[in-house]
């Protein structure tokens, strides 16, 4: 079975497809219709990779964590996503979207942001490019991730509160959906993980399987082989996973762990691991596995780490679970909280809250000492210091 690509109709398995309003069709069939010939030609590849290059500064490091790899007795690396420009995954695929939004014609961008990072990426693009840009964010994470609010109305967007339903994560793509709506011909909704409809899941993974491609090429060179044993990433709607696993998921002696986010446990009301609590549903315009009542209306999810905080799982992932490709774990809060001070402590690395859940699967699994494991590191702490500094 090929786990990578959708069908035609942009379903992975079951999971996917394109449940839109009548107003948003002609904006989603241009996209269908033209993303993948503009993202794959000559032109766009050039500008695309040499800006990976030397404004973001791909290739990220594969660090061979040497301490981490003593106390848990296995080969451990970390692909240092941390470490691009704007300090996370994000802005693999907010630069391709912009650069796809240019081509079309859109000169407005909208997007929505649960932990800031997409939005701080998105309005790095838009600066750089020279686009409008539009950030909507619920108002608790407006609270939450102060520094990343900063850095957005600094580089020039325009950031709106989300003040309907959680006032996370997912009530800001309600915004951002409806935004789009009033405003099909001038905007691009530049979508920050692999959810919404097709083509935008396929479209966020091939962005960021440049994680995925660099781990194999640098594995080659460090250790003499392109596969690990074991790819782990933190998933919420899951975009760095989805890059962290791309290269890796047509590959059968490659294990695939996703780590999502437990909150205050699977069975407390308090959660976000939608594996464990979803059932099959439609969320922001595709079908995937959502937190919901008996009849269809959302569950508030909640997470400690803003990014991890949505009641749904993109499709590509929905499927890997289902199709039981990949093991997927739910990360409590204070075990996230305990992965990332132990990083900290052990590496010199401050993460951020949503990649110290896929460092708190260490604690959950048992690994041979020869075992090479490689852990997405998606992105750093800076935004998370005041919830660190609580939990001291």
């Amino acid at each position: 079975m090929n786990y990578k690509n959708p069908d035609g109709n942009g379903y992975y398995g079951e999971f996917g497809g394109a449940f839109i309003p009548e107003m948003l069709y002609p904006n989603v069939e241009e996209l269908q219709k033209s993303y993948i010939e503009i993202i794959e030609s000559e032109d766009f590849r050039q500008e695309y990779e040499e800006l990976l290059k030397n404004y973001v500064g791909r290739a990220t490091p594969l660090y061979f964590s040497r301490n981490l790899s003593q106390k848990y007795r296995t080969k451990i690396y970390l692909k240092r996503e941390d470490l691009n420009h704007t300090g996370a995954h994000k802005i693999n695929n907010a630069l391709g979207q912009v650069l796809l939004a240019k081509r079309l014609g859109k000169n407005r961008i909208i997007a929505e942001t649960g932990a800031g990072q997409h939005g701080v990426a998105t309005a790095t693009a838009c600066a750089l490019l020279g686009l409008e840009c539009i950030v909507y964010m619920g108002e608790v994470d407006i609270q939450r991730q102060a520094p990343n609010v900063a850095r957005m109305k600094m580089l020039g967007a325009k950031v709106v509160p989300a003040t309907s339903g959680s006032k996370t994560l997912k009530d800001a793509v309600n915004e951002a959906l409806r935004d789009w709506i009033n405003n099909p011909v001038t905007t691009h909704y530049v979508i920050g993980s692999v959810v919404g409809p097709h083509p935008f899941p396929d479209l966020v993974a091939r962005f960021q399987s440049i994680i995925s491609k660099e781990i194999k090429e640098q594995l080659l060179e460090q250790a003499g082989r392109e596969n690990p044993d074991y790819v782990i990433a933190c998933v919420g709607g899951g975009s760095n996973a989805a890059g962290t696993f791309y290269h890796f998921v047509n590959e059968a002696d490659v294990r695939i762990i996703a780590a999502e986010a437990g909150g205050f446990g699977v069975d407390s009301g308090k959660s976000a691991a939608t594996t464990f609590l979803g059932t099959l549903g439609v969320l922001h315009g595709s079908k995937s596995l959502v937190m919901q009542t008996p009849d269809g209306q959302v569950i508030e999810p909640h997470s400690i780490s803003a990014g991890l905080d949505y009641p749904g799982i993109g499709p590509f992932h929905a499927n890997l679970f289902m199709e039981k490709r990949a093991e997927f774990f739910s990360i409590t809060d204070d075990e996230a909280l305990r992965s990332a001070f132990e990083l900290t402590k052990l590496e010199g690395i401050i993460p951020a809250l949503e990649s110290a859940h896929a460092l708190a699967v260490l604690d959950k699994k048992e690994f041979d000492e020869n075992d090479i494991v490689v852990i997405c590191l998606s992105g750093r702490g800076d935004k998370d210091m005041e919830t660190y500094l609580k939990n001291l």
